[in-house]
């Protein structure tokens, strides 16, 4: 846990994730201390350890946003393991694994799963798409219209052509905006305490 005087090993990458997302979990009183962990780790007296990687932060995110949205009750994606998917190039690596590793999400368990094929992405309940898709993007998010899949993108426009969840930077500090439409049109509930704390909220 954070500020805790734990020693970092070399592990590094997977141990600050374990750590950082296992405190995530704990923080269950608020959105605001479940999603903006990682702020309170960077001020923590850790021994001067190097701070999580941006990709770091961005499992954690993708974990919790997980735990704000509900799926419709009267579909596929309300039953079965939670998928977390990313598709193209993946930026994260083990450190998505690690982040959702005995995670539950609603009382179900997390699946990380790498998609190539756009005809799988509609199987996911939440899908990264990473910055390679840049030029598959509309065709991506065409694919799952009429479905639940809840889309996170860090790339640039992401929301405005469709996205759902955006991560931006501002002010040095990577924080995320929402496509309410989008959400709406796919039969997802976010809740009022993701929406609170999300940078912009598009209506």
């Amino acid at each position: 846990r954070p500020g805790t005087g734990v020693r970092w090993t070399e592990a590094g990458m997977t141990t600050r994730t374990r750590c950082l997302v296992d405190w995530c979990r704990r923080a269950r009183r608020s959105a605001m201390a479940a999603l903006l962990c990682e702020v309170l780790w960077l001020a923590a007296p850790v021994h001067a350890q190097v701070p999580p990687t941006e990709n770091e932060v961005k499992a954690a995110y993708l974990y919790n946003f997980g735990r704000f949205v509900e799926w419709p009750a009267d579909g596929a994606a309300a039953s079965g393991p939670l998928r977390m998917c990313v598709i193209g190039m993946d930026p994260f690596g083990p450190v998505l694994d690690a982040a959702v590793r005995e995670g539950l999400v609603g009382g179900r368990t997390v699946e990380p799963e790498r998609v190539t094929a756009i005809e799988d992405t509609p199987r996911c309940h939440v899908l990264f798409v990473s910055d390679s898709e840049r030029e598959r993007l509309d065709a991506i998010l065409a694919a799952l219209k009429g479905t639940h899949v809840l889309t996170v993108s860090d790339i640039p426009q992401f929301a405005r052509r469709g996205g759902m969840i955006q991560f931006t930077r501002q002010g040095g500090r990577l924080r995320f905006e929402v496509n309410l439409p989008a959400t709406q049109e796919a039969r997802l509930m976010i809740s009022s305490d993701l929406l609170r704390v999300a940078s912009a909220v598009r209506r």
